[in-house]
């Protein structure tokens, strides 16, 4: 996933890049409302994080001319203020979502999870990978047309894997985008999930797609 963050509080803007990044996002930081404009209307980002108070052109500006250009990726809006009529504005000019400072990261997190799925949900609900087929909106895993029965957490995890081809993912952030706030902190719960849909996905006949690497992480590496 790709993210813009638009924040001119240098200190907030690098800690919210350094954690989403942790988190497995890739994320571009600006600290202006002209730049973000720029930047949106010629990068694909599937959401894009912006401070209602920003340098020159403000958030809400910003959110306003990206709608009237056709830009319809999802926005969602960091802000200091507590009025409805400010919450009010930022959505009237077309945020997806609002979050008050200061805020946990958590449900920053879990937000971004949300607009993410809604924004991929558009461009495709359907994803295959190594003989796999993923189905987000029907939640439906097949291998050569065969249902495979996941659970919705194994469903999550195939889903996180199938979004990230070919990369590291770490067992905090698979911890961070399948468990969330929710996660129980059991020890071995990641690697206890990573092995079931191991396991169902080579029942139903596909070479281990998943590939651990020792004292790192796990990548899906589901071949041709």
């Amino acid at each position: 996933m790709r993210l813009l963050v638009v924040e001119d509080d240098l200190r907030l803007a690098r800690s919210l890049q350094r954690g989403l990044e942790e988190a497995g996002f890739s994320v571009d930081a600006l600290g202006r409302g002209d730049e973000a404009i720029d930047a949106a209307r010629v990068t694909p980002f599937d959401v894009i994080v912006l401070d209602v108070m920003l340098p020159g052109v403000d958030g809400v500006e910003v959110c306003s001319f990206l709608r009237r250009t056709g830009v319809q990726t999802p926005v969602l809006m960091l802000t200091a203020r507590d009025a409805v009529a400010d919450r009010i504005r930022g959505l009237d000019a077309g945020a997806d979502d609002y979050l008050l400072k200061p805020f946990a990261f958590g449900e920053l997190l879990a937000r971004l999870r949300s607009l993410t799925r809604r924004h991929l949900g558009a461009r495709s609900a359907v994803f295959t990978a190594g003989g796999i087929t993923l189905d987000v909106a029907a939640r439906r895993v097949t291998v050569a047309g065969r249902d495979v029965p996941l659970r919705a957490k194994e469903l999550a995890l195939l889903e996180y894997f199938m979004l990230n081809p070919g990369r590291l993912l770490t067992r905090t952030q698979i911890e961070e985008h399948v468990w969330s706030y929710d996660f129980t902190a059991e020890s071995n719960i990641v690697e206890a999930y990573v092995a079931r849909v191991r396991r169902k996905l080579m029942g139903a006949g596909v070479a281990d797609p998943i590939t651990t690497i020792r004292g790192a992480g796990y990548r899906f590496d589901p071949g041709p």
